[in-house]
């Protein structure tokens, strides 16, 4: 396997990057893209071959070159040791967690991350042996005193996908190294274009590549990258685990990364437009997107990061639940969804009582994720005063 590292100079823009990494045309007569590649069986010309062990590829499982194009791109992107292609973004945190922690270990875990980290934390760690705690996402250098002589790693979705509280990671990471506890960060939300958990202080950052690098909504994939010192663990732990990710998700991956940059830009300013004009809106209770200056963590996302993403949430005042059916059932443009990133606006419901143990949710309004799309914004803002106006007749 190639070292990832000398494929992209260190010093190049992230435009460039996205154009030409992950790809060598010299090497696949003159092709543009990495063709894609299928196979399982990998052909040895010599005993010696087989036994010195030293060809690029040797079996299908640990990669092809399709897989490590993008593994490349995101390793330059997140300024990495290395990257590691799995099949989703859940497996990226299992892998991840599982690369730090033994039974008898414990690990913190934000109390805003996505459901199914928790639901791996609560179901297969603890049947491992394996302690989760939860932790207020707003509690930055003050994680220090939760930390215990069995915590090994604290896990950070920053902004959590679901309530947005942007963490501060390099007070987390500060306290946690004092302890040799790695920091693993999910880093889906922003992408790497616009933050960098590795250069704050993580160890580890996982994406859900099923949503921004992939853009359309129609493959699944994860990634992890790591520092050099991580590294060893997480490779060794996929291999282990046997997760691989084919050559045809890895191919439609390599596509959505090539437009990551102007998706991203036009993802950004379409949900920070529909978001302040949401907050203007009569009958909305609160806009929770961070890049917002009403946000209670502004301060600590413009010190951090360069940009937004186009998910974020707002709360519609108490009513019923066939009041919030009148608002969803009928939209025209939002469809209900799960996942995000791809061309297409959603709006889904969420129930977060089950979800939050450090920090209860005491909203008793109706909490609703948007992820803004690529069609008219007028025609969504349209949508959504008519939606809200079925919800207000409703309550």
């Amino acid at each position: 396997m190639s070292d990832q590292n000398n494929k992209i100079p260190a010093n190049t823009a992230v435009e460039t990057i996205l154009t030409h990494g992950g790809r060598e045309p010299n090497d696949h007569f003159g092709f543009v893209n990495t063709p894609v590649f299928r196979g399982s069986t990998v052909l040895f010309k010599t005993l010696a071959d087989l036994d010195s062990q030293q060809q690029p590829y040797l079996y299908g499982r640990a990669g092809n070159p399709t897989t490590e194009g993008v593994e490349s791109v995101v390793t330059a992107l997140e300024g990495a040791h290395r990257t590691q292609l799995v099949p989703s973004g859940l497996a990226a945190i299992t892998v991840a967690l599982m690369s730090c922690l033994r039974s008898g270990d414990e690990v913190l875990i934000s109390d805003s991350a996505y459901e199914p980290t928790r639901a791996f934390a609560d179901g297969y760690l603890a049947k491992a042996g394996i302690k989760a705690r939860y932790f207020d996402p707003r509690i930055g250098g003050g994680i220090a005193e939760l930390i215990q002589a069995n915590t090994r790693a604290i896990f950070v979705e920053s902004p959590g996908s679901l309530t947005f509280e942007v963490q501060d990671l390099p007070a987390i990471a500060a306290a946690a190294h004092k302890h040799d506890i790695r920091v693993i960060v999910d880093n889906t939300w922003a992408s790497p274009l616009f933050y960098k958990p590795l250069a704050l202080g993580a160890d580890i950052v996982v994406h859900s590549a099923t949503k921004m690098f992939s853009g359309h909504s129609d493959t699944f994939g994860g990634t992890i990258s790591t520092t050099e010192a991580a590294w060893k663990d997480v490779e060794s732990t996929r291999r282990l685990l046997g997760f691989y990710t084919s050559g045809d998700e890895a191919f439609l991956l390599s596509r959505g990364l090539k437009t990551l940059a102007i998706r991203m830009r036009e993802h950004e300013q379409r949900a920070l437009d529909f978001a302040s004009w949401l907050e203007q809106q009569e009958g909305v209770a609160s806009v929770l997107h961070p890049a917002l200056p009403s946000h209670p963590d502004h301060a600590l996302w413009k010190r951090d990061f360069t940009g937004s993403g186009s998910l974020f949430s707002f709360v519609l005042p108490r009513g019923p639940r066939s009041a919030l059916a009148a608002f969803v059932d009928d939209l025209r443009i939002f469809s209900m969804g799960y996942s995000w990133g791809g061309y297409e606006s959603l709006c889904l419901p969420a129930k977060l009582v089950k979800n939050r143990t450090a920090v209860p949710w005491n909203s008793e309004g109706h909490l609703l994720r948007l992820h803004i799309g690529f069609e008219d914004l007028e025609d969504l803002k349209s949508d959504l005063a008519d939606g809200l106006e079925r919800y207000a007749k409703a309550r």
